[in-house]
């Protein structure tokens, strides 16, 4: 199984060296794209001499800073243009831990989307505030009760898709941006008759840099999973183009 690793990056210049080497011990056979917007602090230069050095890494060298969900929808279309068939998403700052993206791949043999969960038996989020955890617990339960959903960590941003479901998926459709991207893609994976499947993960603060989430993004995912869910009742959210068992790409069995 072809399989892309997509890395958003934007001045993640003190952990890019590290999490490359550390992916790339994992899983020697999968390729990683860097989507960098335009990193004033040289992630990009950075990841570039990793990638002369180790192989198997691409840099998607973009303009300017367009959003966490702007930059998978642009490393998925790359990589959907190269036909690999699984694609993951994690997080540049070593909050994801790369050890663990073996499982992730592993689950593709039995779901179409699987999330690394910190909010299933074996999951944990050490050295976080309880009125934290209580909010992202609340917030998940929130966004699975509103669209139907029985997952736990919907707002997880390390997880694995199959190729066909992105093709399913008219990611030209997909707006959100943050927590409001994740969810939106698994709501859109479950409207196509997809499975999704949880494995636990252990999910840490960053030590280096900023991190780049704010409230605002917060606010949007709730307001997004509000709409979303009363569409849902009315019968008036789509939300897949096409079903998954015609989303092969034209040739192919």
């Amino acid at each position: 199984m072809r399989a892309l690793v997509v890395l958003p990056t934007y001045n993640e210049a003190a952990n890019i060296e590290v999490v490359l080497v550390r992916i790339r011990r994992a899983v020697p056979d999968a390729h990683v794209l860097v989507v960098d917007d335009n990193s004033p602090d040289g992630t990009a230069d950075l990841a570039a001499a990793v990638a002369a050095r180790l192989g198997g890494i691409e840099i998607l060298r973009r303009p300017g800073k367009a959003g966490l969900g702007n930059a998978y929808r642009a490393g998925f279309r790359w990589g959907l243009e190269r036909d690999y068939e699984a694609f993951v998403e994690m997080d540049s700052d070593l909050s994801h831990d790369p050890d663990s993206l073996p499982d992730l791949l592993a689950g593709l043999s039995g779901a179409n989307l699987v999330i690394g969960s910190r909010y299933v038996p074996g999951g944990s989020i050490p050295n976080w505030a309880t009125h934290r955890r209580l909010l992202s617990q609340w917030g998940n339960r929130y966004a699975a009760a509103m669209l139907g959903m029985s997952i736990r960590d919907l707002t997880a941003g390390f997880r694995a898709y199959d190729a066909a479901t992105l093709r399913a998926i008219d990611l030209d459709q997909v707006r959100a941006d943050g927590y409001g991207f994740q969810i939106e893609m698994a709501f859109r994976t479950v409207s196509a008759g997809g499975r999704i499947a949880e494995v636990p993960i252990r999910f840490v603060d960053r030590v280096a840099g900023e991190s780049k989430m704010s409230m605002h993004t917060v606010v949007e995912a709730l307001g997004l999973v509000t709409v979303w869910g009363v569409r849902r009742r009315l019968g008036g959210y789509r939300g897949m183009d096409r079903p998954l068992a015609s989303a092969e790409p034209a040739g192919r069995p």
